[in-house]
């Protein structure tokens, strides 16, 4: 779709951090659009924001959710096989869940309560709730693809660039770009459309927890990388005149001056941002907000809980901030499991093998941060994803007990959760769990050719966020070959 001129520059101005448009002020009419939209009914009366978790390494979709109607075939292939124990999970361990058409197991580390009297809970009661949904073997596509489609690349039509590479598949899935390098992830091309949802606020529209990423960079918007320690040292401002005329003290010398000359599109920019800037600070330099539900770092002290503390606060502190739109990225590194990947004993929370454990602290720190979403009063209008590089082959690669893993694939499974959700249900389509079988690509691995694109996945996030249907296309330019733009995992 063809935007206007108008439009473009409304949203580029909201996209810029106030910092961003203090430095362009010479440019009038980025200020002057700056200024009508701070006026315009575009911004939004609600509050959104989209978390994306991302599994670092490759997260092995195959013992995250097992099929029980194909266990037999599972357990041939994992559970049988001499050379590769530890690999597969027996039946008995697995937390049964009952969808609509089917019955599924999820790994035992994604509730550890169930088996472990007073363990933090994970996300049996979100899926009970109907407010944790699961996507079925997604993954990058260039269009709809079959096993015969896949082998024969007809004209270079069906095979992702560089599939099974970590760093390409990890661009993909953060850009949605499959046939190409992608320079900018489909988050920050949502931010780059969406900016006028949010006016012109002093922190932007995409923070990251996890440093600075390629699913938050737009084009015109920006990210914000920040640590997960006190809000405090998130904006510093800094006051080196007289005493009398600092601009922290209400009715200041710099605070009357602020108010002169409004009529004029320049200096209204200019005097808009600085006190943005200057409630902002008064916001973020006070003790971090009191959580509700989520456990003290004493109870739950990792990486990714304290990345999703980090999240909650900045959404505790949303309106003091002047925040409607906001997306946020944390990572849990450790899913490149080619080794130790389960234990003889993948029901003990932090004794289960290398994704047994990340399983653990991911469904710990997930389900703590829905609880204090739901304990605010915000659940409902903050949705949390998952995405991973890839899947990983069904096949064992290795041998050994101390040495076992499973190696790069393709398709895989995603988690959302959050109020909007609706959970409770499976979505995408089960791959058939057989070597070299229809779902194979053929290698004799296990590598699931997905039958959902990362476009459908994101596209659906996207247009609950806010982003106009008319631009999917523009934030996901892939999107129009697939039948099915809306998977439905949202209300």
């Amino acid at each position: 779709m063809k935007r206007s001129r108008r439009n473009f520059l409304r949203d580029t101005a909201c996209g810029l951090t106030a910092a961003a448009v203090v430095n362009s002020l010479d440019r009038l009419s980025l200020v002057n659009a700056m200024v009508q939209q701070q006026n315009s009914v575009d911004i939004a009366s609600d509050y959104k924001a989209l978390v994306c978790v991302f599994l670092s390494g490759g997260s092995d979709c195959n013992n995250m959710v097992v099929d029980i109607n194909q266990f037999s075939s599972y357990s041939t292939v994992r559970g049988n096989d001499s050379t590769a124990p530890n690999l597969g999970l027996t039946q008995s361990v697995l937390l049964p869940i009952s969808p609509v058409g089917g019955s599924y197991g999820l790994h035992p580390n994604l509730s550890p309560e169930a088996n472990n009297a007073g363990a933090t809970p994970g996300l049996l009661k979100p899926w009970n709730d109907g407010k944790l949904a699961l996507l079925f073997n997604y993954g990058s596509l260039l269009q709809p693809t079959t096993k015969v489609q896949y082998q024969s690349n007809v004209n270079g039509a069906f095979r992702p660039y560089q599939l099974f590479s970590h760093s390409d598949q990890v661009a993909q899935q953060m850009t949605s770009i499959s046939n190409r390098t992608g320079q900018t992830g489909w988050g920050g091309r949502v931010a780059d459309n969406t900016g006028s949802l949010n006016g012109v606020t002093v922190l932007p529209m995409n923070v990251s927890v996890a440093g600075t990423n390629l699913f938050e960079t737009g084009v015109t918007s920006r990210q914000l990388a920040i640590g997960t320690g006190t809000l405090q040292t998130v904006l510093n401002l800094n006051w080196s005149g007289p005493a009398s005329a600092t601009p922290f003290n209400n009715g200041s010398a710099y605070r009357q001056l602020l108010g002169f000359d409004t009529n004029t599109a320049l200096v209204k920019g200019a005097s808009d941002t600085m006190n943005q800037a200057l409630t902002a600070d008064t916001t973020l330099n006070q003790p971090d907000p009191t959580f509700l539900a989520f456990p003290s770092t004493g109870v739950l002290n990792t990486s990714i809980s304290n990345q999703l503390r980090q999240v909650a606060k900045l959404i505790i502190l949303r309106n003091s901030l002047g925040m409607h739109r906001q997306i946020f990225f944390c990572s849990v590194g450790g899913f490149d499991t080619h080794t130790n990947e389960t234990s003889a004993n993948p029901i003990v929370p932090n004794g289960a093998g290398g994704q047994g454990n990340l399983l653990t602290q991911f469904s710990q720190a997930t389900r703590a941060f829905y609880d204090e979403m739901v304990a605010q009063g915000i659940s409902d209008s903050v949705t949390l994803f998952t995405l991973s590089d890839f899947g990983r082959t069904f096949q064992a690669s290795g041998s050994g007990a101390g040495t076992v893993g499973s190696d790069h694939a393709w398709g895989s499974h995603g988690f959302i959760m959050g109020g909007a959700v609706q959970g409770g249900r499976v979505y995408g389509t089960y791959p058939t769990l057989a070597l070299n079988g229809p779902d194979d690509d053929g290698g004799n691995r296990g590598r699931w050719i997905p039958t959902t694109s990362i476009d459908q996945y994101g596209a659906t996030l996207a247009r609950w966020y806010g982003l106009d249907p008319n631009l999917l296309t523009t934030v996901f330019p892939n999107l129009s070959k697939f039948p099915t733009q809306n998977i439905g995992f949202l209300g």
